[in-house]
């Protein structure tokens, strides 16, 4: 492993090999056969926390937007149209100090429940690479991991592109058939991260009746639970080929379900304390299209469907980031900023709702999907709060293609 490959973007793998005998390439062997849920307990010497990356400073801009579109030759000028968001805020993301955060989060609620596992954190486009923290954890004995993406959903760029990654790195490293990489599950309906958008929800409720006692809670208010939008072909192709989800994929389905169960938690808990409210309106909407305007992608958008609000008799919005984990770029300029003068725009009060970030119980519930692959513990025993879930430990055939690259080589799920 020569030091010049240190501290950069590994190259797309040419292939992502098999053991003999195995359907998934570089899974443990309780993963091997691609079983869709693996309950045999796994020894991991590691823990690979896995994020998208930001960066640090002005000079990082350019060059880590030109990884984030790597092999689409666009040229600097037009990169420099989606750089003003990270000149804004000095050149730089806030994902890579809520990563470390997390991993201290993480890292203590291990040391709680006496867990002795080692976090490595790398990103995919940006400093610190997920090679490099692969690399270290190699170095320092590590031969079984397993992988956590801070990706909740199913789709390309928050599920199969990481298992893309893993096998990038393993090449890049000429680890293949020396380290094995597990992935836990995707956690879009883990109580662990549900829980912190109830709190956010009925907590902004509180707030917005506190400053105005005059809204009537059921009528005037609109929560507007938003994720990043995802061309529309892509979104399609989200989850397994065999689960038949309709327009959207998984992608939409997933967001749906959890939007959801998001409001009956937080009717339920104002009921259970004798506030009466028997209903909330609210809708599934999206945000930070980068597309162009010829592509379909998911919509509706969140600044459109804003304004269309008063004339429907709203006075007020809770926007919910729910296909977010941190209050990463897209969530404090695409929300905060955008999202709040359209608002304003409309006269309408506006609260956002937190991010899981570091939350306790989203925390815990991450250590919770790490400790069903350590334990080897059955679906039936894995908390799910929607019907779609609990999801696969192993990624089926055919999920989350990217319609312009196809399948490339991955880990983690049975081929292709």
């Amino acid at each position: 492993m020569a030091a010049e490959n240190i501290g950069r973007k590994p190259a797309p793998a040419k292939d992502a090999p098999l053991a003999p005998g195995a359907l998934v390439s570089a899974a443990t062997e309780a993963a091997r056969d691609g079983a869709p849920w693996v309950s045999e307990p796994v020894q991991y010497d590691a823990i690979l926390l896995a994020s998208f990356g930001g960066p640090n400073g002005q000079d990082d801009v350019i060059p880590f937007l030109r990884n984030v579109t790597g092999g689409r030759g666009i040229p600097d000028e037009r990169l420099e149209e989606v750089a003003v968001h990270y000149r804004e805020n000095g050149g730089k993301s806030p994902i890579n100090d809520q990563n470390l955060a997390l991993k201290k989060a993480i890292e203590a609620e291990l040391g709680k429940r006496g867990v002795d596992l080692p976090v490595y954190w790398g990103n995919r486009n940006w400093l610190p690479y997920m090679n490099d923290a692969v690399r270290d954890a190699h170095e320092n004995g590590a031969k079984k991991i397993i992988a956590l993406a801070t990706s909740a959903y199913s789709s390309y760029s928050s599920c199969r592109q990481y298992r893309e990654d893993f096998a990038d790195l393993l090449e890049d490293l000429n680890l293949q058939g020396e380290v094995e990489i597990d992935k836990v599950r995707q956690f879009f309906d883990h109580p662990g991260f549900v829980t912190p958008f109830v709190d956010g929800v009925r907590d902004a409720l509180d707030d917005l009746k506190r400053e105005d006692p005059s809204l009537d809670l059921a009528t005037d208010v609109e929560v507007l639970f938003t994720t990043h939008s995802v061309p529309t072909d892509d979104a399609n192709r989200s989850g397994p080929e065999d689960r038949n989800f309709g327009e959207g994929g998984a992608y939409f389905a997933q967001h749906l379900a959890v939007s959801e169960v998001v409001v009956q938690d937080v009717l339920a808990q104002l009921k259970e304390r004798g506030d009466g409210l028997e209903q909330l309106n609210w809708q599934l909407v999206f945000q930070s299209r980068s597309g162009p305007p010829s592509q379909p992608w998911l919509e509706p958008d969140i600044n459109d469907v804003i304004e269309e609000l008063p004339a429907k008799g709203r006075r007020a919005i809770i926007v919910v980031p729910v296909g977010f984990v941190s209050d990463h770029m897209e969530v404090l300029w695409d929300l905060d900023n955008e999202a709040k003068v359209s608002a304003a725009d409309a006269k309408l009060a506006f609260r956002r709702t937190p991010t899981p970030g570091i939350h306790p119980e989203y925390v815990s519930g991450l250590v919770d999907l790490i400790l069903e692959r350590v334990n080897g513990t059955s679906k039936e025993d894995r908390p799910a709060r929607t019907d779609l879930g609990p999801w696969y430990d192993v990624c089926r055939p055919g999920c989350c293609e990217n319609v312009r690259l196809g399948f490339r080589p991955a880990v983690a799920g049975l081929q292709p």
